[in-house]
């Protein structure tokens, strides 16, 4: 007589069997989803699989053509297109100050005075000396004269009269030095009175009024020309042959603003390119001169630089939400006049508020902006009626317009 089987023993196996046709069912369905996902994204959709499928809702643009310009951005730092340290050019006290720190300064206008007394006395001696010779020469005319009377008889013999004659001579000589000597002494006390060599705007004084400076070496005040100013800015070799190229062509224009300024900036016109590559860092130094009459920029601020090089004619812009990125690049979904999705691989230029498009889209194209996610390449789309009309929006801006009508 068998055994009866124990019901413990039952239950373990089919909980086996359960188990093993749990795990086939999950590899197939896992299978299945991975033939699903891996179709590559230019790949037409099958209508079979989609026909029982809602047409995923996108939004759309048109691409426009329009110019725009060709440009390089830096960041560079305003300076003075004018700079001076004020020294005195003789040694004294400093008996007047004539201006107020920070004020606007015009060229010629008196700065500082010196005490005169010293130089007022040397100027009085060198005068003196001139009389003193001037009146050397007047005798030693008067004796060449009377010489000249009776050179040539017994009564002088010719080393005397030679002798008269190179006295003239060093008297004149001795007048044309203690000339050069008032001369002098009246420059030197005209330096007593320091005046400003330039327009700009004064910085703080570093002397007061009392204090002693040398000649040539002390440092009195600093003068900045801020009307016009220079954005200073580089760009790397590689666009030296590009930037050359087009100021053979015609003047540049560079768009100058302070990080946090609205706007596209205020534009300048590019005045100096250096004639060397900076080997430390491999940079070419640019200036662009700016009008700066509200004086918006101060000298040692950083700048946001832009440099035009040219208009693009007829370029092809899309929004920046259009440009995708693939392992196999940029692309666009479009929507052809079936409404259908199609994969269209660009290649993509500078970025304007919308992208360039070099390559891949014409003007007129529609571009989905929204939805791409659930978009299949080939497959329908449906566009809400409020969304049929949408345009790029226009990237005509003031430097634009400049450009274009240089």
């Amino acid at each position: 007589m068998k055994n009866a089987q124990n019901p413990a023993t039952q239950t373990h196996d089919f909980s086996q069997v359960v188990f093993k046709n749990s795990f086939a069912v999950m590899v197939l369905v896992g299978l299945a989803l991975v033939s699903v996902g891996c179709k590559p994204e230019s790949e037409e959709a099958d209508p079979s699989q989609t026909a029982g499928m809602p047409a995923p809702v996108v939004m759309v643009a048109n691409a426009k053509e329009q110019d725009v310009p060709l440009y390089i951005n830096s960041i560079g730092q305003a300076i003075a297109t004018e700079s001076v340290i004020i020294t005195p050019r003789i040694s004294g006290q400093v008996v007047e100050k004539c201006f107020d720190d920070g004020a606007m300064i015009r060229k010629g206008q008196t700065l500082f005075k010196l005490d005169r007394v010293p130089f007022e006395a040397a100027l009085a001696s060198a005068e003196a000396q001139l009389a003193q010779s001037e009146a050397s020469l007047d005798f030693a005319n008067i004796e060449l004269a009377r010489y000249e009377t009776i050179a040539g008889t017994n009564a002088v013999s010719k080393m005397d009269y030679d002798t008269k004659k190179n006295a003239v001579k060093v008297a004149k000589a001795q007048v044309a030095a203690t000339q050069a000597s008032v001369r002098t002494a009246r420059i030197r006390l005209d330096y007593c009175t320091i005046s400003s060599p330039i327009d700009g705007r004064a910085g703080a004084r570093l002397v007061d009024v009392g204090n002693i400076v040398r000649e040539n070496d002390t440092a009195m005040l600093s003068i900045q020309k801020l009307s016009p100013i220079y954005a200073q800015f580089t760009i790397n070799e590689q666009q030296l042959a590009q930037v050359r190229q087009y100021m053979s062509e015609h003047s540049l224009k560079a768009y100058v603003k302070l990080p946090g300024d609205p706007g596209q900036g205020v534009e300048g016109e590019l005045t100096f390119l250096n004639n060397a590559v900076e080997q430390a860092t491999g940079t070419v130094r640019l200036r662009a001169t700016l009008t700066n009459e509200d004086m918006h920029f101060w000298s040692g601020q950083f700048v946001n630089v832009q440099l035009v090089l040219r208009t693009l004619d007829h370029a092809v812009l899309v929004p920046q939400a259009a440009v995708q990125l693939s392992q196999k690049g940029q692309y666009v979904l479009t929507v052809d006049q079936q409404d259908h999705a199609q994969y269209r691989p660009v290649k993509t230029g500078q970025s304007h508020e919308q992208w360039v498009v070099v390559d891949g889209i014409k003007p007129g194209e529609r571009v989905i902006v929204d939805g791409q996610l659930m978009v299949r390449p080939g497959g329908p789309v449906s566009i809400p009626q409020t969304a049929q009309t949408t345009n790029v929006k226009s990237a005509q801006t003031p430097r634009t317009k400049a450009a274009n009508a240089s």
